[in-house]
């Protein structure tokens, strides 16, 4: 039987290292000439990362018969939600200055935010609802509809990278090209 709370730990340590890492670079001025940008980006494509880590579970745990990866799913959901929060509140507190009127307009001009923002909120109620609690009270199937809406979120956070970029689409199609197998892996089994 592996040591659940040790592996947790591990996991939740490893998810907090590019955090880390992002407040070392922006300590010592390693940011680049847009630290704001640079650090929209990363925690954006953290956010996707950690959803198509979210989303690998499942096939993780079919294809090589390691039922014990269910209990990472959840933990790996709400690294992801966290990373959105740092995202948006990149976006909102240090792009934006607060000026929430700026935030509204900024949303309906630029279609990726719109996207983007979408996509944010589908996450918190999946954030939420992701206690044991929650589980009971919702019920086992309605819980597991209402958390289908993380393939939303990700197909929403691809397409919001994807419209974001300006020239280099290379690494919103490699985010598509993973989410499209997942998202596929699901299609053909039907019980994901």
């Amino acid at each position: 039987m592996p040591n659940i709370r040790f592996h947790k730990f591990v996991l939740g340590v490893n998810a907090l290292v590019p955090l880390a890492i992002l407040f070392w670079d922006a300590f010592r001025n390693q940011l680049g000439t847009n630290p704001i940008e640079y650090f929209l980006r990363a925690t954006g494509v953290l956010t996707l990362t950690f959803l198509l880590l979210t989303l690998t579970i499942t096939p993780i745990r079919k294809l090589l018969n390691f039922n014990a990866a269910i209990k990472y799913r959840r933990m790996l959901g709400l690294f992801a939600f966290f990373y959105a929060c740092l995202h948006l509140t990149t976006y909102v507190v240090f792009d934006r200055g607060l000026n929430l009127a700026d935030v509204v307009k900024d949303t309906f001009k630029r279609p990726f935010i719109l996207v983007g923002m979408s996509s944010f909120l589908l996450l918190v109620p999946l954030a939420i609802t992701s206690t044991n609690n929650m589980v009971k009270r919702l019920g086992g199937k309605n819980w597991s509809r209402l958390h289908k809406l993380t393939y939303i979120c990700a197909i929403g956070g691809v397409i919001h990278f994807y419209m974001m970029v300006k020239s280099d689409i290379t690494y919103p199609v490699l985010f598509g090209i993973v989410l499209t197998g997942l998202l596929g892996y699901r299609v053909m089994n039907r019980k994901g």
